[in-house]
């Protein structure tokens, strides 16, 4: 059975500054401490955390909700692409980021704390 999960946080910044950040590189790059290169076209690919993960982006929603196709070097090449959406909303003069990661191959769960330890900690950093 593929694996799931949802995460919540809460950041100091505009829906738009965090949309924008996650969608340039050199800004990706800085808030999550990783080499990144990304495309803020729909269709457009990305490659993050120095080419351990890499995908397309398949929805853009600027600046609500962006929907990607996601994988890591950890996926075996028979399987499909997980997907990961990120929804933005105003919450407490910040932004609350919902980040929704599903069809995980089976037994990867590594990546729940793997958002919070290599996204979420620096993002707060980050946008201070």
């Amino acid at each position: 059975m593929k694996e799931s999960f949802e995460l919540k946080a809460v950041f100091n910044a505009s829906p738009t500054e965090i949309y924008d950040a996650w969608l340039d590189g050199e800004k990706h790059g800085h808030m999550t401490g990783g080499e990144a290169h990304c495309s803020d076209k729909e269709g457009g690919k990305f490659s993050v955390s120095d080419g351990y993960i890499w995908g397309i982006n398949l929805e853009l929603h600027r600046p609500d909700k962006i929907v990607q196709s996601w994988r890591t070097s950890e996926f075996e090449t028979e399987e499909e692409d997980s997907r990961l959406e990120l929804q933005f909303g105003e919450k407490d003069g910040g932004t609350e980021l919902t980040l929704i990661h599903s069809n995980i191959p089976e037994g990867q769960t590594q990546y729940l704390q793997g958002w919070v330890d290599h996204y979420f900690t620096p993002m707060k950093e980050y946008f201070g």
